[in-house]
C-alpha cells in the first residue's frame, strides 16, 4: 500500500513521489486512483512510465538489491534544514554493473548525472519562507553608476510606492553594489531613490569578474542580516548590459529563480490564473498577488510578451527578477538630504575565487552617445542597394541640422555590408538603435529604409515626432510613425537635406505625407 493519493498533487509532485515507489502493485493502486479521480492523461502516463521502468529492471530475474537505490532524488531545497548551505544529503545511485562479466572491482562508481536535472526539476520554495523589498543590482564603471542604474533605481522607486499603497508593509528598494570604493556611490544610490544601499568592497573587484560578483552577490540575498530580516528579496533588478546579463542568470540561477531578459515595462499588480498547472486544480481560477509584471519584445520581433514568475502549487520562486534594458526608464532627480540606511557587507573570499588575473587590457573610445541629441537620422537596410552612398546621404543629413547624429538599425550591424572610404566608421554596433542597443527619444527622430521591427520599435518609439521613409507601404514602422513617406531613401533623404538647409522641412514632409 501507498499513502500517494494522485488527486492531492500536480502531475510534477507525482512524477517525483511514484519515484520513491518500488512496488509495482503499490503503483497499480495509484494508476487506478488516477482513472476514478481527475483522470489526467499526463498523470497516467507517469504512472505508468514508473510501472514499465520498474518491470523493466525485474525482467528474466535479474534484479538485485542494488536496484533498489535506483530512482532516488536528492532532496530538495525544502527538505535541507539549512537551505543556504545548498547541501546534498540523499545518497548517490549504486554504478551500474551492466557491462557482462564486469567484475565487482571494475564497477564505474556513479558520477552523479544519474538524474542530471531532476533535483533543480523539483526545487521547493524555502519552507514559511519570507520575501521582502525590491533589489537593484547597480552597475559601474570607471568609479561611476551606469545610467542604467540610475534609471532603475527610479523605477524601483515609484514601483514600491504604488506597491505601498496597494499592499502596505512598508518593503524597500535596496540598492546592491560590489567593486572597489563603493562608499560613495552607496550615498549617491541613496539620493537616486534607494531605502538602503548595501556594498561590498575589494580593490580585486574593480573590474566585473565573473565567479566572486555571482557569489558575493547572492550571499548578500541569502543572508541573515540585522538590516534584512527575510530569507530573499522579493523582486530583483538587473541591467542588461553585456556584465549585467551575465550576473543576472548566474545569481537567479544561485537563488533557484527564474529571470526575464531584456524587459522594457515593469508594473506590479494581482493577477488571475486558470491554468491547472499553476492552480492545481482542473477549472479552478486563483488570484495571486504582487506579480512583476515584465513586458518584452518576443522573439517574433513583432510583439510584447509579459512574463510572469507564477510557479505551481505549494512552490514560490523567488526573487521575481529581470534585465532591463538601458533607456527604457527614467531616473528620478537626486535628492541629496534623501536619508537611508548604508551597509558595508563582509564575505571570506577563497583565493580560488581569483585564479585568472587580468594583467592587461584596452579601453575603448567613450562610444557614441545618441541618447542627448536633438535629431537621430536612422538607416536600416533599405540602404542595401549601395550601402556606402546610403551611408553617405544619411551623414549629409545629419550635418544638415545644428544637433544630430547617425543611428543604425540592428539589420545594418549584422549585414557585413562592403562599405567604402569613411563611411566604414560609421557602421558600428554602437550606433545600434533597439532592444539590444541604445534607446532614444529626440525631438525629432528619422527612419530611412527601416522595416519597423519590434526590437527596433523598442529603441525610439518614444520619440517626440517619427518620420520614416521606406518605399513598402504596408512596413510595421508606419503603425508608429508621425510621417510616413513612401519612396526611395537614396531619392528621399538628398530632398530632406535641401529642405533643412532651406529651413523649409515641414514644407516636405507636408507634400510628401499621405
Amino acid at each position: 500500500m501507498t499513502d500517494v493519493n494522485p488527486g492531492d498533487r500536480t502531475v510534477e509532485e507525482l512524477e517525483q513521489d511514484v519515484q520513491t515507489v518500488e512496488d509495482t502493485g503499490a503503483l497499480d493502486e495509484i494508476l487506478t486512483s488516477e482513472e476514478e479521480g481527475e483522470d489526467r492523461k499526463t498523470a497516467k502516463e507517469v504512472i505508468q512510465a514508473r510501472i514499465d521502468e520498474l518491470e523493466s529492471q525485474t525482467e528474466g530475474g535479474d534484479a538485485t538489491e542494488d536496484t533498489e537505490t535506483e530512482g532516488e532524488y536528492e532532496e530538495t531545497a525544502a527538505d535541507v534544514e539549512d537551505p543556504d548551505e545548498g547541501a546534498e544529503t540523499a545518497s548517490e545511485s549504486e554504478a551500474s554493473d551492466s557491462d557482462a562479466g564486469a567484475d565487482e572491482e571494475d564497477e564505474e562508481e556513479d558520477d552523479g548525472l544519474t538524474h542530471p536535472t531532476a533535483d533543480k526539476k523539483h526545487v521547493r520554495a524555502l519552507e514559511d519562507g519570507v520575501y521582502r523589498d525590491m533589489w537593484v543590482y547597480c552597475e559601474t564603471q570607471g568609479g561611476e553608476l551606469l545610467d542604467v542604474s540610475k534609471e532603475m533605481l527610479g523605477k524601483a522607486r515609484e514601483l514600491m510606492d504604488e506597491y505601498e499603497n496597494e499592499y502596505g508593509g512598508d518593503e524597500r528598494v535596496v540598492a546592491v553594489l560590489v567593486g572597489d570604493d563603493m562608499r560613495g556611490l552607496a550615498e549617491e544610490c541613496i539620493a537616486l531613490g534607494a531605502d538602503v544601499a548595501v556594498y561590498h568592497d575589494d580593490e580585486r573587484l574593480k573590474r566585473f569578474r565573473h565567479k566572486p560578483y555571482t557569489e558575493i552577490v547572492a550571499d548578500m540575498a541569502r543572508a541573515e542580516a540585522d538590516w534584512k530580516e527575510y530569507d530573499k528579496p522579493r523582486y530583483f533588478l538587473f541591467p542588461a548590459t553585456n556584465n549585467g546579463r551575465d550576473l543576472s542568470a548566474q545569481v537567479q540561477g544561485e537563488l533557484d529563480s527564474g529571470l526575464a531578459s531584456d524587459c522594457s515595462g515593469l508594473s506590479i499588480t494581482n493577477e488571475l490564473i486558470s491554468n491547472p498547472v499553476k492552480t492545481g486544480t482542473p477549472g479552478e481560477k486563483v488570484e495571486f498577488e504582487r506579480i512583476l509584471h515584465m513586458k518584452r519584445p518576443d522573439f517574433s520581433g513583432f510583439e510584447y510578451s509579459t512574463i510572469l514568475c507564477i510557479d505551481n502549487p505549494n512552490r514560490e520562486f523567488h526573487p521575481q527578477g529581470c534585465s532591463v534594458i538601458p533607456g527604457s526608464f527614467d531616473a528620478m532627480e537626486a535628492d541629496p538630504g534623501r536619508e537611508g540606511e548604508i551597509v558595508s557587507y563582509d564575505i571570506d573570499t577563497p583565493d580560488d575565487w581569483y585564479r585568472v588575473e587580468v594583467a592587461e587590457w584596452d579601453t575603448l573610445d567613450t562610444g557614441v552617445d545618441l541618447t542627448g541629441r536633438e535629431v537621430v537620422v536612422a538607416i536600416g537596410r533599405g540602404i542595401g542597394d549601395d550601402p556606402t552612398e546610403g551611408i553617405e546621404l544619411a551623414l549629409d543629413l545629419v550635418d544638415a541640422f545644428d544637433d544630430a547624429d547617425l543611428g543604425l538599425s540592428r539589420g545594418v550591424v549584422t549585414a557585413s555590408y562592403n562599405v567604402e572610404g569613411h563611411v566604414e566608421q560609421y557602421v558600428s554596433e554602437e550606433r545600434q538603435i533597439g532592444e539590444t542597443g541604445q534607446i532614444v527619444q529626440p525631438p525629432l527622430y528619422i527612419a530611412a529604409g527601416i522595416s519597423g521591427a519590434i526590437q527596433h520599435k523598442v529603441g525610439m518609439d518614444e520619440s517626440e515626432t517619427i518620420i520614416s521613409i521606406n518605399t513598402d507601404t504596408d512596413a510595421d514602422i508606419r503603425d508608429f510613425t508621425d510621417y510616413f513617406i513612401e519612396g526611395d531613401l537614396f531619392e528621399v533623404l538628398p530632398r530632406l537635406t535641401d529642405a533643412v538647409e532651406a529651413g523649409e522641412l515641414g514644407a516636405v514632409v507636408a507634400e510628401d505625407d499621405d
